[in-house]
């Protein structure tokens, strides 16, 4: 692939259309990346503006699929902000399966810096194997991009195994996006040396372009109606064949043109803070409860890191708060692959069968969730039931995939 976007955005050759596997174990034409989650670079139609060099297919939070189409100098836009703020070019370990915008930065940034970057073998996320391929990263500048539960898995290892922290320990900048990264895995990864730059992103803004909440390059943020946007010459051409969700999400006025976000946020002082998405909204007893802050409170409690909260019908409230963990105590799988990491206990707890111990750790686990969340947001955004599922299902872009877990939850 990486010839194929070189191509791309130059203007020598077709848009590319990273691709999801149909199948587990697909391979992809061009083997370099070594990623089963990458089909193909494929042709993509032949209306797309001669501009746009890469399209990213992706779900979002609603689940309605979307393409979005990014031009060349959005891309290099974007790679050129993302080094100006981390100290220059370096070499970069890809993570990420490259139907991700992340992914692609990955090369698009290893392009742009002239240096040739590594990738992990196929397969499931492997802490030790990542750990294996940064040691063969040579350039004086060393970077990587994961995603939440990746760190965490690098976490857990790094506490056990020395030399897995001290691989880690030598990148650069980790930079960590597509979800919130929890208070306590951003803390334990800092106790451990891990270098974390937490970002914020999406497609449409060609990857993360605010970086530990400030603003990169020539981006710029602001609030309208409770809604961040954002411009800067990373935005996205728009959405390819719906003209309609194009007009609506980036718009014009005097200022330039911005994207908007669906994000709640505030800028003070130039510093973003964003607060959760406008449509993962519930009404419990008459009351507004944000589903992504009761996540981040759920999820700053040790064994819950990796938690997801959704709504469930109530007859009594209209709607509450449940709380979906993994049921496995030792579940692993690939975080960048699209299946949940770690360990959790609470899982184990709340999924065991029978009565006595099992039901009282469940019982005291919903408690102590309440507490915090009741604390810090109110009665009303208090859960009312942790839920364990075997593996937490996730959209084409690895966030959750909240639609699927609601359905599943739902007695």
């Amino acid at each position: 692939m990486s010839v194929a976007l070189r191509a791309a955005i130059a203007h020598d050759g077709p848009a590319i259309l990273p691709r999801e596997p149909l199948k587990h174990g697909s391979r992809g034409a061009d083997e370099l990346l070594g990623d089963p989650a990458v089909l193909e670079a494929g042709r993509v139609p032949d209306e797309v503006a001669p501009a746009v060099a890469v399209v990213i297919e992706t779900s979002g939070s609603s689940g309605v699929p979307k393409r979005v189409a990014l031009s060349g100098d959005a891309l290099l836009a974007s790679a050129a902000a993302s080094e100006g703020v981390l100290g220059g070019p370096g070499q970069w370990l890809l993570a990420l399966p490259t139907h991700y915008i992340a992914g692609v930065q990955v090369l698009v940034r290893s392009i742009a810096a002239s240096t040739t970057p590594l990738a992990l073998p196929p397969g499931h996320f492997s802490a030790a194997q990542f750990a294996e391929r940064a040691a063969e990263l040579t350039e004086p500048l060393r970077f990587t991009s994961l995603v939440p539960a990746q760190l965490a898995r690098l976490v857990e290892a790094a506490r056990e195994d020395v030399g897995i922290q001290r691989a880690v320990a030598r990148f650069d900048a980790i930079l960590v996006g597509g979800q919130a990264l929890p208070e306590s895995l951003a803390a334990r990864a800092a106790d451990l040396g891990f270098r974390i730059v937490r970002t914020y992103g999406s497609s449409e803004t060609a990857g993360g372009c605010v970086y530990d909440g400030r603003p990169i390059g020539r981006t710029r943020a602001r609030v309208v109606n409770g809604e961040l946007e954002l411009t800067g010459p990373s935005l996205a051409e728009g959405y390819l064949g719906d003209e309609a969700l194009t007009v609506d999400r980036f718009v014009v006025d005097e200022e330039g043109r911005w994207y908007r976000t669906n994000d709640g946020g505030t800028v003070t002082d130039g510093l973003v803070e964003v607060t959760g998405r406008l449509d993962n909204v519930i009404i419990s007893g008459g009351v507004k409860v944000s589903l992504d802050r009761v996540e981040r409170i759920v999820q700053s409690l040790p064994g819950f890191e990796q938690a997801v909260v959704v709504a469930r019908p109530s007859e009594a409230w209209g709607q509450v708060a449940v709380v979906v963990v993994v049921r496995a105590a030792s579940a692993s799988a690939a975080a960048g692959a699209g299946a949940e990491g770690g360990r959790s206990a609470v899982g184990a707890a709340v999924g065991a069968e029978g009565v006595g111990s099992a039901d009282a750790a469940a019982s005291d686990a919903l408690e102590r969730v309440r507490r915090a969340v009741v604390e810090a947001a109110g009665r009303a955004a208090a859960p009312s039931a942790i839920v364990a599922v075997d593996r937490i299902p996730r959209l084409s872009s690895g966030k959750p995939d909240r639609l699927t877990l609601a359905a599943q939850t739902t007695p």
